[in-house]
């Protein structure tokens, strides 16, 4: 977790692009919202790594929103409901569901269908807002947050600065060994 963070935060004041970062938020937001444990789940958690975005980004959203989104079983649920029992797609997830590996994809089940459905309408307008937010806490936020007292108070800590020259020179060893 704590890899993570740091990664996020090395990205957000780094020359990451912008885009990279928003697509690690939405693909954490999405992940967050579909219930694991199952084919869909697993499946979009694969084809996450394999595009271009920020994966510290992506697992701290992840983990960020696993955490609040049992708050919002219940308007998961009933949102899953009504779409597993429109009327026009009543047919299709009848012949889905009389496949073989149904059992394993669980699309029948209302809170998967609905964080699916959540997760796939909010991925854009995620993906917008951070792409937008980043460029304003990059000139914005990020220049008055390392000038304050409380943040140079901060970096002088032991165990601070000895995390910081840490991940430093890890990542100068990375960058010699590419």
């Amino acid at each position: 977790m704590i890899k993570a963070i740091a990664k996020t935060l090395v990205a957000l004041n780094s020359n990451v692009r912008k885009e990279q970062i928003a697509s690690g938020f939405a693909w954490g937001l999405l992940l967050a919202l579909v219930p694991a444990g199952n084919l869909i789940w697993i499946l979009l958690f694969v084809v996450s790594f394999f595009l271009k975005n920020n994966y510290g980004t992506q697992l701290l959203t992840l983990a960020l929103f696993k955490l609040v989104t049992p708050l919002a079983g219940y308007p998961l649920d009933a949102l899953g409901w009504l779409i597993l029992n429109a009327p026009p797609l009543k047919e299709a997830f009848t012949v889905l569901y009389n496949l073989p590996l149904t059992p394993f994809i669980r699309f029948y089940n209302t809170l998967v269908m609905g964080g699916l459905a959540a997760g796939l309408v909010l991925w854009v307008p995620a993906f917008l807002a951070i792409r937008a937010a980043v460029p304003a806490y990059r000139n914005k936020l990020a220049p008055r947050i390392t000038g304050s007292k409380a943040y140079k108070a901060f970096i002088k800590l032991p165990l601070v600065s000895t995390l910081i020259k840490a991940l430093s020179s890890a990542a100068d060893l990375a960058g010699a060994v590419r």
